[in-house]
């Protein structure tokens, strides 16, 4: 493996770092013979991973997150020595890179943490996003996927933070997962054309010079990969992801109006 010269591919100084991060893992793992593993990563970055991998011709890695359709997973590479049959065989091995913490509420105030309270206490106790995966929310309480090097910690001191002083606290293996189902949901949106600027402006409700800024601020990203050209068509299957706003589906066209502008069905991940 040729670190610079897979590195010159990238000039992006953040897809650079992130690469190189990767292939310092690998590096670790041939050489001790022990599994190593990234960070937690978003479909972006795993994007630009698994391209790197694919031309690499790499295959000693599992991909998880902590169940099939985790938004962040964290890539896990396993001596070359063993098979892929071999890794599932030494599933708690491999699986102990991650572990869960399960947050359960007292009665009073069940029903009123969102996503956005639980990862907003981790983020005040000076947690780094990437050490953190999904956090499953359910009336209850709370599975939170986290990286192990960080559980101590968490348990430790999530505690200390207010919205957490009365809840119960436990360390549960990845496997003890409270069953996640993806939250979606359909909108329709009207539009003039499928230009990206145009569809932008109706998935986040502003102005088609404000989707355009958004756009040039690679904050959009067209199956995960980022695009800065704001008049990119865009294709029925389509996966939008907008920083800061959400990430959408274009599903289907369901028809035009009477001025011939486009009805779209677009699913909303929530």
């Amino acid at each position: 493996m040729n670190k610079e010269e897979i590195l010159r591919n990238y000039k992006n100084n953040e897809d650079k770092l992130l690469v190189s991060k990767m292939l310092d893992k690998i590096e670790l793992c041939s050489k001790r013979n022990k599994i190593q593993n990234t960070d937690f990563l978003d479909e972006r970055q795993r994007n630009i991973l698994q391209k790197a991998l694919n031309r690499m011709k790499l295959e000693n890695y599992i991909v998880f997150g902590g169940f099939e359709e985790a938004q962040r997973n964290t890539y896990i590479f396993y001596p070359e020595k063993w098979n892929r049959e071999i890794a599932k065989q030494n599933y708690n091995e491999v699986m102990h890179v991650m572990h869960v913490i399960e947050v359960i509420l007292p009665n009073e105030l069940q029903g009123r943490y969102t996503h956005k309270d639980y990862l907003g206490g981790l983020m005040k106790l000076g947690l780094k996003r990437e050490k953190i995966g999904d956090i499953v929310v359910w009336n209850d309480g709370a599975h939170i996927i986290v990286l192990n090097e960080i559980v101590a910690f968490l348990e430790q001191h999530l505690t200390t933070l207010t919205r957490f002083q009365k809840a119960q606290i436990t360390v549960k293996n990845i496997k003890d997962l409270h069953p996640c189902n993806i939250q979606k949901e359909e909108i329709e949106i009207i539009v003039s054309s499928m230009r990206l600027d145009n569809i932008v402006s109706e998935l986040v409700k502003t102005s088609r010079a404000k989707s355009e800024e958004i756009i040039k601020e690679q904050r959009v990203f067209v199956n995960y990969e980022v695009v800065e050209k704001v008049s990119k068509n865009i294709n029925i299957g389509d996966k939008i992801t907008i920083r800061g706003k959400g990430k959408f589906e274009i599903k289907r066209q369901i028809g035009n109006t009477k001025k011939e502008r486009t009805i779209l069905v677009v699913e909303k991940y929530v």
